[in-house]
């Protein structure tokens, strides 16, 4: 049986949709333990990894790791409160690009604001702000998605019926990878920046280290 690629490309875009970050609404309002909280996270974003129901959201390692690096401020009590749980929403949609390090550096404006009341925008403020722009952000990718599957479509003209197809898909792939890298390129260069304005030039290898 033949890949249908033009339905593929037609299934991905639409389960764009589905793939949301978490509503504020959504987020418990009580303290977590460990337990709670992992069930919470799977629960909450299975629909954005790879293999729904197979792949780990978050581990106990992972945020023992983070609260150990002060990327996410250590629990009180055992217990993990609504501004833990959405630095570790952030920190899932960055930990596969970013490294601790650069996380950590990322993070930094959130963590001040972190159990305080009186500052001028909240931990939750900002995290509403991030998710009402999802729309604009998943509106665009299904585009530039479009824009380059067409691109892809038309590439190698000469080449072998058989071949075709392949080909085109190695390019439309080699396009959306190439696209992630020079982001990723561009982030991690503007973190440079923002580490050197705040007085911490000195960034050694391991730093870079994801996850």
């Amino acid at each position: 049986m033949t890949l249908d690629y033009d339905d593929l490309i037609n299934s991905i875009k639409a389960s764009l949709d589905r793939i949301k970050q978490v509503d504020v609404k959504d987020i418990p309002n009580i303290d977590l333990y460990m337990d709670q909280l992992l069930s919470f996270m799977d629960t909450s974003l299975h629909k954005s990894v790879r293999h729904p129901g197979e792949d780990k959201i978050l581990t106990k390692t992972m945020i023992n790791n983070y609260a150990k690096n002060n990327v996410l401020p250590p629990p009180v009590k055992k217990k993990y409160s609504k501004e833990h749980i959405i630095l570790l929403i952030f920190i899932f949609y960055y930990k596969n690009i970013l490294s601790i390090h650069d996380i950590q550096t990322l993070l930094a404006p959130l963590n001040k604001r972190f159990g305080k009341e009186d500052e001028d925008i909240s931990l939750k403020e900002i995290y509403q702000t991030i998710y009402n722009e999802q729309d604009d952000i998943i509106n665009a990718l299904k585009d530039d998605i479009e824009k380059k599957y067409e691109t892809a479509g038309a590439s190698f003209p000469d080449a072998k019926e058989t071949d075709k197809k392949e080909l085109q898909m190695f390019n439309f792939i080699s396009m959306l990878s190439y696209d992630v890298f020079m982001k990723m390129l561009l982030i991690e260069n503007i973190l440079d920046h923002i580490e050197d304005d705040r007085g911490h030039g000195d960034r050694g290898e391991g730093k870079r280290k994801k996850k």
